[in-house]
């Protein structure tokens, strides 16, 4: 699970700002997609710049996620160790990916239910939620 830390906060706020206020989302693009808008937050990287970063070879994040390997020696892996040094794993990115944390769809507004991966608004809706919820954490 995420770790609640201020950095991580924000920058799920600013990503969750940034895509309502209309920055362009692509789901099939590895950085105009949920966890590749986040990684522009955190790192201030272009969405040009993360696929160049990586030689354009991120498929998509999930995926990599679950075969991540911190000795792999793939490009991918600085932005992944970026990602964790604000509390924000692997198994988050594939929460993130497919806004599918239960910790985080049991706290959403009006009570748990699906979210589609691909919808701008549901994709903010679970960054919201999962920065509320991270920073009653730190105030608890």
């Amino acid at each position: 699970m995420a770790q609640s830390n201020g950095e991580l906060i924000k920058a799920l706020r600013e990503t969750m700002a940034r895509l309502t206020g209309g920055a362009r989302y692509e789901w099939g693009h590895m950085a105009r997609c949920n966890c590749g808008h986040l990684v522009q937050t955190i790192t201030q990287m272009t969405d040009h710049e993360i696929a160049r970063s990586v030689d354009f070879e991120l498929d998509e994040w999930s995926e990599y996620a679950k075969d991540y390997c911190e000795s792999s020696g793939h490009k991918v892996d600085d932005l992944f160790i970026i990602l964790q040094g604000v509390g924000f794993s692997h198994q988050d990115v594939i929460h993130l990916e497919n806004l599918s944390d239960t910790r985080v769809l049991d706290r959403l507004p009006g009570g748990r239910r699906y979210l589609q991966r691909n919808q701008v608004e549901d994709v903010t809706l679970y960054m919201q939620t999962l920065a509320d919820m991270l920073e009653n954490e730190n105030s608890g």
